[in-house]
């Protein structure tokens, strides 16, 4: 918070959003030893965001539900099949915290009234509030991710915005075999409104 205050003194423009999107996951295991494919999920919540103006460079941050996962299918090894196992989703819901470096271009000579592009890039911290039940596999408590997204901003009200998540610690991993960990990917679409 000391860090936004500082900003907002040096004439930074502060202000939040709600979001809303929709995700594309997958899980990124360490080996190929079954099947995974990809799941939809949702995201929401509220995102904060200080841009500099004339300079165009600034941060966001924010606490956004998120769900994000995919289907494993277990059954296709024995270890797993002889237990009941078959194609399982897996699926996370998560407290993301995001905190982006962000470049908004605002010298189009009033053009940035209407439109104006950004790109961001930085880490995602995630904490998990609740999994699938797969006693199969075991979850730590969050996860950490690296995001790079780009958008448009329309009428300095509303951001859409695409990005790409990739998944630097394990989100998940299996309770029998030593080293089989996951990291979670995931595209994502939002769109915010800007209050």
């Amino acid at each position: 918070m000391a860090i936004i205050a500082a900003m907002t003194s040096a004439n930074a423009q502060f202000r939040f959003a709600g979001v809303v999107g929709g995700t594309y996951s997958t899980l990124n295991f360490k080996q190929d030893i079954v099947s995974v494919g990809n799941v939809a999920g949702a995201q929401a919540g509220v995102l904060g965001e200080v841009i500099f103006p004339g300079v165009g460079f600034g941060i966001d941050l924010g606490l956004l539900y998120n769900m994000a996962g995919a289907k494993v299918n277990l059954g296709q090894k024995p270890m797993w099949s002889s237990q009941g196992y078959g194609n399982e989703r897996l699926t996370l819901h998560q407290l993301n915290i995001p905190l982006h470096l962000r470049f908004k271009y605002t010298r189009l000579g009033g053009l940035e009234d209407f439109v104006a592009p950004f790109v961001y890039a930085g880490p995602e911290f995630s904490i998990l509030l609740a999994h699938s039940k797969c006693k199969a596999i075991e979850y730590p408590g969050g996860d950490l991710s690296i995001a790079f997204g780009a958008g448009v901003e329309l009428w300095k009200r509303w951001q859409v915005s695409a990005s790409y998540t990739r998944g630097m610690t394990y989100a998940l991993k299996a309770k029998i075999l030593s080293d089989y960990s996951a990291k979670a990917n995931q595209w994502t679409l939002r769109v915010a409104y800007f209050f």
